[in-house]
């Protein structure tokens, strides 16, 4: 009877060992797995809820609303009636509501709208 060979043990070993390239990859995994566990608490100050002025409650509503619902339900507003600007996005086209939160001007730059809304809530 022939006798099996045996293989030597470091032979062994390096077949079960993953490749560098493996080992990395399920490194980077685990670290998305722990970013997306922890997930970041909002800050309080912005949960507190402001309550609109009376030119503002016209588009967003009545009952005061943390600042972040505000601001969405300003921007459903806007591309419900289709006032952001076709061919430049950044502007936003006034109607009758929102000339008299931009206080009369036809557009504005959405990164004006921020400043102009903080003055409309309290």
């Amino acid at each position: 009877m022939a006798k099996a060979k045996k293989k030597p043990a470091a032979k062994k070993a390096a077949k079960k060992a993953p490749a560098k390239k493996t080992v990395k990859k399920a490194a980077k995994k685990a670290v998305k797995k722990a970013a997306t566990k922890a997930k970041r608490k909002p800050n309080p100050a912005l949960m507190a809820p402001m309550t609109p002025s009376p030119v503002l409650a016209e588009i967003v509503g009545t009952k005061p609303q943390p600042r972040g619902q505000i601001t969405k339900s300003l921007w459903d507003y806007i591309k419900k009636n289709g006032l952001q600007d076709k061919t430049n996005k950044r502007q936003i086209n006034a109607d009758e509501k929102l000339k008299k939160l931009f206080g009369g001007k036809p557009f504005v730059n959405m990164f004006e709208l921020t400043k102009l809304v903080s003055k409309h809530i309290s």
